[in-house]
């Protein structure tokens, strides 16, 4: 109820702050603050729908202060960074840079949410970048412009769009087959597993992209019905959002209403079917899972099989927004989900994790990253910074799941 309300004060007093007082000097915070404040109104509401009453949830002491600020420490020291980056750089104060991290989350959440499959079996894939360079790779040569002189395939003909699509996301669920067989036939451990299919789709996607005649050219050109299922704004261009924002609102990318579906489905496929449960029972004990009668080794396949196939997504969305591809496509979008799946809570000895976790861990992690480009730091002190968070992240989780 605290969160709730809170949310719903931060948003009445945003609004107030928007249109009723003058706020010239710190760009659209205060619409920044109604929208935020909307979304922990929203957090808090769902939380208070699906939590039951009682003693722990109600009493407030030393204790569980101290275990909330542990299970959050991560997160508030984000949050304390875009506070100081704010500071230093009001202009990161506005709505177009809210929206330019959501369409730059929205294609990394889609490779977040498959990985936490992987992550609740205790288990993690490593296979995940290279499997967005796989299906953008494919689907890009396969939906080039007609009337483009250097393309992939010079005498394929105009595809029905939807076929490219499922042919990269079979690509992908091959090695997804692949990973899940490692995994469930010969108890090989997830990492090793799925290291081994990492090198395997790279090297593959790697021959392919390097075929004659575009010879390790990017995969350019692409046609414009591929292209406007990433570029494609929404509400561009209405006054009366203008009116309401009280600023002008150059658009929504049409890829965070995929991000918001896909958080759903994920969301009901881990909540509310038997194959949901399955992946948390087999993630928190698998000797008690098997005694239960679950199918661990069909649950395990359908595990790396769906996660292949939101890469697959992933890197489909990845080449419609960009325009492209090449075979180093998500290089490191595995490390980035992981990270941001450990920061919302998905917990790398497996059994726990939230898909609203890890929707907040990926927003986080994209407002660092697109921060630090914001204000210009280096791109090697980047990599430092985020090899500090993965590192704070991982001992965060240890320190939370594993004490006695």
């Amino acid at each position: 109820m605290a969160v709730a309300c809170a949310g719903g004060a931060i948003m009445l007093f945003g609004a107030i702050w928007q249109h009723l007082l003058p706020h010239g000097g710190v760009f659209d915070l205060p619409i920044i603050l109604a929208i935020i404040g909307l979304g922990v109104l929203i957090f808090g509401i769902s939380s208070l729908a699906g939590k039951k009453k009682d003693a722990e949830n109600v009493l407030f002491s030393r204790k569980r202060v101290g275990k909330i600020a542990l299970d959050n420490a991560i997160i508030l020291a984000m949050l304390l960074f875009i506070v100081s980056l704010c500071v230093i750089k009001p202009n990161f104060m506005q709505v177009e840079v809210i929206t330019g991290i959501l369409q730059q989350a929205s294609p990394k959440m889609f490779i977040a949410l498959g990985v936490c499959f992987s992550l609740i079996i205790a288990g993690t894939d490593l296979s995940a970048g290279r499997l967005v360079a796989v299906s953008g790779v494919v689907v890009a040569s396969l939906l080039q412009k007609d009337d483009f002189t250097n393309k992939f395939f010079p005498n394929l003909p105009h595809l029905w769009i939807v076929l490219p699509i499922l042919a990269a996301i079979a690509v992908c669920i091959v090695f997804g087959v692949l990973n899940g067989f490692l995994v469930a036939q010969f108890k090989m451990h997830p990492f090793i597993a799925t290291l081994a299919t990492q090198v395997i789709a790279y090297g593959a996607v790697s021959l392919y992209f390097s075929k004659p005649p575009t010879n390790g050219q990017p995969i350019g050109q692409l046609r414009d019905d591929f292209k406007f299922i990433g570029q494609t704004r929404l509400a561009q261009g209405w006054d009366w959002i203008d009116k309401a924002l009280g600023a002008n609102f150059s658009g929504l990318s049409i890829l965070v209403l995929y991000a918001i579906a896909a958080c759903a489905i994920i969301w009901f496929v881990l909540n509310k079917t038997t194959f949901g449960k399955n992946v948390y029972a087999v993630g928190g004990n698998p000797e008690a899972a098997r005694v239960s009668g679950v199918n661990s080794y069909k649950t395990i396949m359908l595990v790396f099989i769906i996660g292949a196939a939101m890469y697959a997504i992933g890197g489909i969305l990845e080449a419609s927004r960009g325009d492209g591809a090449t075979n180093n496509l998500g290089v490191g979008y595995e490390l980035d989900a992981i990270a941001a799946c450990v920061v919302g809570g998905v917990s790398l000895s497996g059994g726990v994790g939230k898909v609203k976790g890890i929707i907040i861990g990926v927003l986080i992690f994209q407002v660092i990253a697109y921060g630090l480009v914001f204000i210009g730091v280096s791109p090697y002190y980047q990599q430092i910074i985020k090899g500090i968070i993965i590192a704070a992240a991982v001992a965060l989780d240890l320190a939370k799941y594993n004490k006695s």
